[in-house]
């Protein structure tokens, strides 16, 4: 006989087992592939409903992928919560829809020392490095900065946009753009007097608890280090 979870799904136990496989394997390849960028739910619903039209079912097989992450593999499936644009005006940039629907992320729940000696590839820590920096000018600024203003940011350090080969990050307007696909910025288009002006602000991967705790204890170490050499 059914169980009554297996009744109210018209599904079996070892049906319902393959689909949540078949999400966990997405989820990781697709985090992998994208380089972390947020996985809409409607992808992982498509997935789902590919075969099976039951309605609750994307959301049983998501929350047990949830859970196996977790138990099995150390990762919490994060749902993100989408940051509204502080600016006033209407946004044009198509890159300010890509957190409109619900959407995942992968956080490891490692400790850091661990995470850091077994898991994180050395290869892309440079573009870790560059975001934590681009999101650490944002804060500083407030949490919204005009494009120009980053520019010159950048600049100061040797970054220019232009630049589509610089021997770390290769096309720096690119790097700049999947900071925003990451969504830790959002790309905003505000009509004023004097024309368009485009912002970017912190979206809410930069605004998430842990990551904004880290920057503020970055900007700390840095204005900490500067009153020290200032009184030397």
């Amino acid at each position: 006989m059914a169980s009554a979870g297996e009744y109210e799904l018209d599904i079996s136990e070892e049906e319902k087992d393959k689909l949540v496989a078949e999400a966990i394997r997405y989820i990781i390849f697709k985090t992998h592939q994208n380089s972390g960028c947020p996985i809409k739910r409607e992808e992982l619903t498509q997935l789902v409903t590919k075969n099976y039209r039951n309605r609750g079912l994307p959301a049983i097989v998501i929350d047990e992928a949830k859970r196996k992450l977790s138990s099995i593999f150390g990762y919490e499936l994060r749902e993100l919560q989408r940051t509204r644009p502080s600016s006033t005006g209407q946004p044009h940039s198509s890159q300010q829809n890509v957190g409109d629907a619900k959407s995942y992320v992968l956080i490891s729940k490692l400790p850091a020392d661990i995470y850091r000696k077994y898991v994180e590839d050395v290869n892309t820590a440079h573009v870790t490095g560059f975001t934590f920096v681009i999101i650490s000018i944002v804060h500083l600024a407030g949490g919204k900065i005009p494009e120009e203003s980053l520019r010159h940011h950048l600049k100061r350090m040797g970054l220019s946009e232009s630049d589509e080969n610089h021997p770390v990050l290769g096309n720096i307007k690119h790097a700049i753009e999947l900071v925003v696909q990451q969504r830790y910025l959002q790309k905003v288009k505000v009509n004023a007097p004097e024309g368009n002006i485009t912002f970017y602000e912190l979206a809410e991967r930069a605004t998430d608890g842990p990551v904004s705790e880290k920057i503020k204890e970055y900007v700390a170490q840095i204005v900490n280090t500067n009153v020290t050499a200032a009184d030397t």
